[in-house]
């Protein structure tokens, strides 16, 4: 198995430093290799929102930078790691940039079946407000989301805060990992039942062929299946679907 971990640090000290504990920790509970990509040696250029990306596709994009490089590598991953200093009470402007260049993932998700958490290294306070945030990105993206975790390193770092840190990353990593093995494709939950079946047909109703999510949803059999993937709804969930169904419909004809 792969983990990719992805660093919005300009320098390789406390969030670099414990992302690579992590990994070093995940490595010995089982067959599994990982990098680690320090966004900082990549070419990221700051997102236009001229949107053609939604509405024409992203490989439509004017910028040219190592957006499809990382994407790749996110693909070829079986987890995924976003880990980033708290910067202004927010994650780091690298990642940010990070983040934006892959906004249409969150119009047309595709990462299902793969685990993710956030890392966030903060001096103060603030980071469980980021953590929930980059969770936020996670579930949109469609990962497997394992919640992420907060360590503190306020310099100088005392010796039992060194020792928290460590025992907070050993059991980041036990959960990452039994979520990891599993390659999970589970139940959605009503809310993101609601949110996929709210849109999709709302994009069936207003869009055309012209539009990137429309085709994409077309081709993936979106627009008739129950899910993003194939998954057994149980009577409950398969009414309620059918229900947000209709009611996106009636809001579409309103509009």
């Amino acid at each position: 198995m792969k983990v990719t971990a992805f660093v919005g640090s300009a320098r390789k000290k406390h969030t670099y430093k414990a992302t690579e504990r992590f990994l070093e920790i995940l490595q010995k509970k089982g067959n599994v290799s990982y990098e680690i990509i320090a966004l900082n040696d990549y070419n990221l250029k700051t997102c236009r929102g001229c949107k053609l990306c939604l509405d024409r596709g992203e490989e439509l994009c004017p910028l040219k930078d190592d957006r499809d490089i990382l994407m790749e590598k996110i693909r070829q991953s079986d987890g995924v790691v976003f880990a980033t200093p708290n910067y202004s009470f927010q994650v780091s402007g690298l990642m940010k940039v990070f983040l934006d260049r892959f906004g249409y993932v969150f119009h047309r998700p595709e990462y299902f079946g793969k685990t993710f958490t956030g890392i966030v290294a903060q001096g103060v306070y603030g980071g469980k407000k980021i953590v929930k945030y980059l969770d936020f990105v996670g579930s949109g993206m469609g990962f497997n989301v394992v919640k992420g975790f907060v360590i503190n390193t306020r310099e100088p770092v005392p010796g039992s805060e060194q020792v928290k840190t460590e025992k907070a990353i050993e059991k980041q990593s036990t959960l990452f990992y039994r979520q990891l093995v599993r390659h999970e494709f589970p139940s959605p939950s009503l809310l993101k039942l609601m949110l996929f079946r709210m849109s999709r047909t709302s994009l069936k109703a207003v869009l055309s062929e012209d539009f990137k999510d429309y085709r994409h949803f077309r081709d993936l059999g979106w627009f008739d299946n129950d899910y993003y993937y194939p998954v057994r709804l149980n009577p409950v969930k398969r009414t309620i679907g059918w229900l947000f169904d209709i009611t996106a419909r009636r809001l579409a004809a309103t509009n």
